[in-house]
Formats: C-alpha cells, sequence, structure tokens
C-alpha cells in the first residue's frame, strides 16, 4: 500500500513538473533563466519519473536514482545562483569556480570509466544523509539570500517562487534528518515527498507568470557562455568516449586494453581538432546568439574588438578594416574597394582573398546604388535570381568573383567612400535586420578611420612639399641677391672698368657669387644643408660681408670696436643673414646717405648692429609684416630675408631686434652668444 502511495506521489511530481516544463517552453523568450529553470524542472520531472518506476517495481535504489537526486539538488541550487545579484568580484569567482567544476567533473567522469569503483564511492559520499542535509541547508540559505537581496519592489515577482523552492529543501531537510536520527529514511515521509514537491509547482508557474524572463537584473556575457557550453561539451564528449573505451577494455578480448588506448587517444585528437576548428567555434557562436539571448550580438563586446582590431599594431589598416568587418559575421576573408582620384573603386587591400583585377566606377549604376540606397547585398541571392535587386546593375565580376558572399558599402558623410567584399562566413548566417544594420554602422566606422588614415598621408605629402617649397624660396632668395649684386657689378663696370681697386673688388665679388652658387648647386643635390657649426671671427666675417657690398652706393662701412669676437655658427648662413640686412639697408638709403656696420661685446654677447638714413618703418610694419613670410614692400620682393634672418638668429640663441621711424632710417641690432656659451645653444637647437 505504502509503495504504491510512494509511486503516485512521485508520478503526481513527474507530471506536474513536465507540465511546467512544457509552459516555459510556450512561453520562454529566449533568456538564459528561462533555459535554467527549463533545464532543472525536466532533471525534477526525470527524478520523479525515476523515484516513481523503482517504488512501482519495489526495487533498490539505483546508481541512475543516485545521479539524478544529485543533479536535482545542485540543479535547484545553481538556478538560484543565477538568480542571485552578486557584485562583479562575486560574479568573476563564482564564473572561475563553475569552470573549474566542470573541469573537475570531466576529469572524475574519465577517471571513473577506468576504475568504477572510484564512481560508486564518490555517489556513496553524496547519498550520506550528512552530504543531503548540507545540500538542503545551502539551498536554504540561497532562498533566503535571493529574498534579502532582491528589492522590495521586486519580491513580489520571486515570492513564491522562493516559497515553492524554500518548501522543497525544508522537506528534504526534515527527511534526512530524520533519517540520520533513526538511521534509516522513513518509508512515510519518503512516499509524501513526491506530493510536496508536486505542491510547489503552481508556486513556482505563478512566479514564471509574473516574471516570464526571470531575469531581476543578472546577464551572464555570451563569451561566458560560449565557453562555458564549449567545456561542458567537451566533458559530455569525453564522458561518453570513456563508456565506449571501457566497453571495449571489457569486451575486446586479448586486444581490450590496446583497442581502450588507441580508441581515447583518437577520441582526444578529434576533440582537439574540433576545439581549434573556427568552423565549429563559429556555428556555436552562432547558435548561443540565436537561441539563448533575445538579440544576435553582444554590442558592447563586439564595439570594443571591431575597435581594438582597427587600432591595434600589426597590418596595414586596410586589412585591419576588412578583418574587424569581416569578425561581425564569421567571414574568414575579404577584400576592399576605395575610391581613388581616377574616378575608380580599386582593390586597395586583401585578407585571405585573392579579388580579381578589376575596378568599379565610382559615378557607375552600382556605386550610386550603394550610395542612394544604403544596401548590403547579398552576391548569393543575386546569383541564384532571389535577389530584388535588380535595378543596382550588380557587375558581373562581383557575380563570378569566387567566394564573394557580401558587398558592405562604407559611406562618409552621405557620400561613398569605397566598399568591401567578404567572402562566405564559417557558419550559415541569417542576414536579418539586425545584421544588415551592424554591417552598415560598422562600414561607416570604418570609413571614418580610413579617411582619417588618408587626410594623414595627404598631410604628411603636403608637408613635405611644404618644406621643398620652402627650401626652394629660401634658394630662389639666394639666388635673386646674387643677381642683384651681378647686376649692380655690371652696372658699374662700365663706369670703373680702368680703375684698379673697382677691378679688385669686381674680381672678389665674382669670386663669392661662385662660390654661393656652387654651395647652392649642392644643397639643391642633396636636399640638405652641407654646412656645419664652427667656431668662427665675426670681425672676419663682417668684413668679408660689407667687402661683398662694397660697389653698392651707398657703400655700407665697418666698425669693429674689439678683435677676436668669436661665435659658433655656419659661416655662410650667418653671412647671408648679416648680407641680407645690409642689401636691405643699401635698397632703402639713398646714394647720398649712409649705411654702417659695427661690431662690440656686452657681457657674454657680441653685438652686431646695422643702421641705415633711409625711409625707415611704420611701427605697424614692424609689428604685423616685418618679420611675416611673403609681405614685402620692395617691388620684385619675396618677403622671406628677414624672416628667415631671425629664425636662423634665434636658432643660435641669439635674438634680432629692429628700431626704425619713418624717414629717419632703420637700426637692426643682432644679439649672438659668444662661442664659450654659443656651442651648447646650438646642440641643444641640434
Amino acid at each position: 500500500m505504502l509503495a504504491s502511495i510512494a509511486t503516485i506521489s512521485h508520478a503526481v511530481a513527474a507530471l506536474a513538473f513536465l507540465f511546467l516544463t512544457l509552459l516555459l517552453l510556450t512561453s520562454w523568450r529566449g533568456r538564459l533563466h528561462g533555459m535554467s529553470i527549463i533545464g532543472v524542472c525536466l532533471v525534477s520531472a526525470t527524478w520523479a519519473a525515476a523515484l516513481a518506476w523503482q517504488a512501482y517495481e519495489l526495487s533498490p535504489f539505483s546508481l541512475f536514482s543516485q545521479v539524478l537526486e544529485l543533479l536535482r539538488g545542485t540543479g535547484w541550487c545553481a538556478f538560484l545562483l543565477v538568480l542571485l545579484k552578486p557584485d562583479a568580484a562575486t560574479r568573476a569567482l563564482a564564473i572561475l569556480k563553475g569552470k573549474l567544476i566542470l573541469a573537475g567533473a570531466a576529469l572524475l567522469s574519465v577517471l571513473s570509466f577506468f576504475q568504477p569503483a572510484f564512481l560508486y564511492a564518490i555517489l556513496g559520499l553524496a547519498a550520506h544523509p550528512v552530504a543531503r542535509i548540507a545540500l538542503a541547508i545551502a539551498g536554504m540559505l540561497l532562498v533566503e539570500q535571493l529574498f534579502r537581496n532582491t528589492p522590495a519592489r521586486e519580491r513580489w515577482g520571486i515570492k513564491f517562487a522562493c516559497l515553492g523552492i524554500g518548501g522543497m529543501f525544508a522537506y528534504d531537510f526534515y527527511l534526512y534528518s530524520d533519517a540520520m536520527l533513526f538511521r534509516q529514511i522513513n518509508a512515510e515521509i519518503w512516499a509524501a515527498r513526491g506530493a510536496v514537491n508536486a505542491l510547489a509547482v503552481p508556486l513556482l508557474a505563478i512566479s514564471a507568470a509574473r516574471n516570464p524572463k526571470w531575469s531581476p537584473g543578472i546577464s551572464v556575457s555570451r563569451r561566458v557562455l560560449y565557453h562555458s557550453a564549449a567545456l561542458l561539451g567537451s566533458a559530455i564528449y569525453l564522458l561518453a568516449m570513456a563508456a565506449a573505451g571501457y566497453y571495449l577494455r571489457f569486451f575486446g578480448g586479448n586486444w581490450g586494453n590496446v583497442m581502450q588506448v588507441v580508441f581515447l587517444a583518437g577520441a582526444l585528437l578529434v576533440l582537439v581538432a574540433v576545439l581549434f576548428s573556427g568552423a565549429c567555434r563559429a556555428w556555436l557562436r552562432v547558435f548561443i546568439s540565436k537561441h539563448f539571448y533575445s538579440y544576435g550580438y553582444d554590442y558592447r563586446e563586439e564595439w570594443i574588438r571591431f575597435t581594438r582590431t582597427l587600432s591595434k599594431q600589426g597590418p596595414a589598416l586596410g586589412e585591419r578594416t576588412i578583418q574587424a568587418v569581416a569578425d561581425l559575421v564569421e567571414s574568414p576573408a575579404g577584400a576592399l574597394y576605395l575610391a581613388r582620384e581616377s574616378g575608380q573603386c580599386e582593390a586597395v587591400a586583401r585578407w585571405n582573398l585573392n579579388p580579381p583585377d578589376s575596378a568599379e566606377p565610382v559615378d557607375g549604376v552600382f556605386c550610386r546604388f550603394l550610395e542612394n540606397k544604403e544596401w548590403v547585398v547579398d552576391l548569393e541571392e543575386e546569383r541564384s535570381g532571389l535577389g530584388s535587386l535588380a535595378d543596382a546593375a550588380i557587375p558581373q565580376w562581383l557575380l563570378d568573383f569566387p567566394r564573394a558572399w557580401l558587398v558592405v558599402p562604407l559611406l562618409l558623410q552621405g557620400r561613398l567612400f569605397g566598399f568591401m567584399v567578404l567572402a562566405q562566413p564559417r557558419s550559415r548566417i541569417r542576414l536579418n535586420w539586425e545584421v544588415l544594420d551592424l554591417l552598415k554602422i560598422a562600414g561607416s566606422q570604418a570609413a571614418s578611420y580610413l579617411a582619417q588614415q588618408e587626410a594623414a598621408n595627404a598631410l604628411m605629402v603636403a608637408r613635405q612639399f611644404e618644406s621643398f617649397n620652402r627650401m626652394s624660396t629660401f634658394m630662389v632668395h639666394d639666388l635673386k641677391n646674387l643677381v642683384f649684386q651681378l647686376s649692380l657689378l655690371l652696372s658699374n663696370a662700365e663706369k670703373h672698368k680702368h680703375n684698379p681697386a673697382f677691378q679688385q673688388d669686381m674680381l672678389e665679388t665674382v669670386e663669392l657669387s661662385v662660390q654661393k652658387m656652387k654651395l647652392l648647386l649642392q644643397k639643391l643635390a642633396r636636399g640638405i644643408s652641407v654646412e656645419t657649426p664652427a667656431p668662427l671671427p665675426l670681425d672676419q666675417l663682417l668684413l668679408q660681408a660689407v667687402a661683398a657690398k662694397s660697389g653698392s652706393e651707398p657703400k655700407p662701412t665697418l666698425d669693429a670696436a674689439e678683435d677676436g669676437i668669436a661665435v659658433f655658427a655656419n659661416w655662410s648662413r650667418l653671412e647671408r643673414v648679416i648680407g641680407h640686412l645690409i642689401q636691405n639697408a643699401i635698397e632703402a638709403t639713398p646714394k647720398d646717405g649712409k649705411v654702417s656696420v659695427r661690431l662690440e661685446r656686452q657681457g657674454d654677447a657680441a653685438i652686431v648692429t646695422v643702421s641705415d638714413s633711409g625711409t625707415g618703418m611704420s611701427e605697424e610694419f614692424i609689428r604685423e609684416k616685418l618679420f611675416t613670410p611673403f609681405e614685402s614692400t620692395k617691388a620684385g620682393g619675396m618677403g622671406i630675408g628677414v624672416f628667415e634672418s631671425r629664425e636662423y638668429i634665434n636658432e643660435l640663441g641669439g635674438r634680432l631686434e629692429v628700431e626704425s621711424q619713418p624717414s629717419r632710417g632703420t637700426v637692426f641690432r643682432l644679439s649672438l652668444p659668444l662661442q664659450t656659451t654659443a656651442e651648447h645653444a646650438v646642440d641643444m637647437a641640434a
């Protein structure tokens, strides 16, 4: 009679849990917590059915029922852990423990099939009343923590589930406490256990109806679920292979041990090959995203990975861009086409793919379609005739492109910057609105990265041209000064050609001009300055600079108050600077005026003063235009002489000052550090 009661009691529990499982399956909306309760309800139904069958057959507890008993208790504890809201550190620790438990379970499963007594010993310890009481206490504590840590406004959704699950664990505690006290299980309490568990089902159903998503605030990332599923699948596979190896060992005769070792080695190789297979990993990710989550992507993780791929060092940006976009749809290869000045979208990068040597006009029908519609083109549909893009005029070379799957437009500010061709994915992916929208926004983001790189390259080229043009401008300025000197010499030659002093000045001027022209040719040939700084006597440099202008009117004069003043500089550059200031003074002064150059020492600096009695300059011109490149008041002037002079004086660690008044003349004052302090200043500038 008691056996019949136990059979009916546990059968009712099995039917109740099975009914709840079916109910949850019909209302489940793809949330992990819904999947958790479905799994534990299914295990509970199987456990109750097994006990009902054993009570009906009057058979003792079997290994199968012991395993189900353990799975049922741990399953409800795991479900409560999922519903809890631990902080980030606790959650990470729990995940790590879960993985270690799974790995340990896989190892114990393998060892159990080599030593069956080991498995029975483990189950024997788990079936001990003390272990069952400990599991019941753990379950009740988890129920209490769940209810306590849930906000009051959310408790209405879980309180009936807490009552039902807590009631099952409380009854287990009562059952096994009584068994430990009287050293045997009470048959009447055991017979009523199924009915008590069946009473918990309506309470769970009420909570499921109030909170169908079972998501009070915690979520598990796709990465954790992916690795956990891979680990669990590996454990199940190893368990099955261990069982097959155990069968071969005992029924293989003399070859049993050998066959077992060979079989297990082959099984491990197959497992490793599957785990390292990109197609299998892609299939698992797609399966988890499709069946466990309402959205196919974890956008935070995807965007972090996308940005890191674009920003990392290594391959060229074009190849990284293809990889970043292709990984979104599990594509293993692709090619990048960008619009060029030729008016064609040309292949500029590839990743694991050999694109055909073809291009597409930017103003063609296909490119205009991509720009106007912003559509991702599925080439497989177009090849099969199921596509609806007849007005897109897809080029034949794209349709004939082997492995080509998708064409993703790269749009920048509403204009087509290029497009990307992706190869067929490792695992089949359904192109729904979510995938297409993600590819569109990823294409726009990739276009901005590529445009930024092209802008940086264009800026670098522009700077190179700017540097070249600046050097050329200085060269032209120096040539202009040389031409002016030679022209002035030629104009005075007819008048003073019989004067021996003029002839000597003419020869010296021509010699200096030839030397300067040779130096300019060397600079143009090498593209860099061939001059090196060295200590130089400033009085001799000024004497040469003044002598070069001696054929001009008015003739400049030199007043060196002290000999032996030396600075650390390039002879030709400093002579060019001072020569330019003298030349400007001559040009601004009438023939009956005065141009003078003076050298003196003031402390640790050498002072060179170039003064004239010419037209002078206004304060506004000095402040706003004198040191501005390409600003000049002279006809045919280039406006860079004074700018170059100040730049070089500053490079030497000196200072260039100017004082001027209209119609009263101008004074340029150069302050240069002496050789003892100038060397350090020039080294620091270099």
